[in-house]
């Protein structure tokens, strides 16, 4: 399946719409999961709503553990065991 294509829906009175199948796929999403609309004046995104917090949360945590002198899996590791009272 192309990554990029254009697909449409109809709304209904409520406001509704119904993500097709394609897209629901592509997004990783099924019935009960949510979603993000992401609005860019009358461009709008839709997203996956967990995948895109985490992405989010990535970029905004990007540098940290450098600056918290965390720079190999050893240093992550001890810093681990110290938060659990392991050592």
């Amino acid at each position: 399946m192309p990554t990029t294509f254009t697909d449409n829906a109809k709304v209904m009175p409520k406001g509704q719409v119904t993500i097709p199948k394609e897209v629901r796929e592509v997004l990783g999403v099924q019935s009960g999961d949510k979603v993000t609309f992401i609005v860019d004046g009358t461009t709008v995104r839709v997203a996956n709503a967990a995948q895109y917090a985490m992405r989010l949360l990535q970029e905004e945590m990007r540098g940290e553990a450098e600056q918290a002198g965390l720079t190999s899996e050893d240093d992550v590791a001890a810093f681990v065991s110290s938060m659990r009272g392991d050592g």
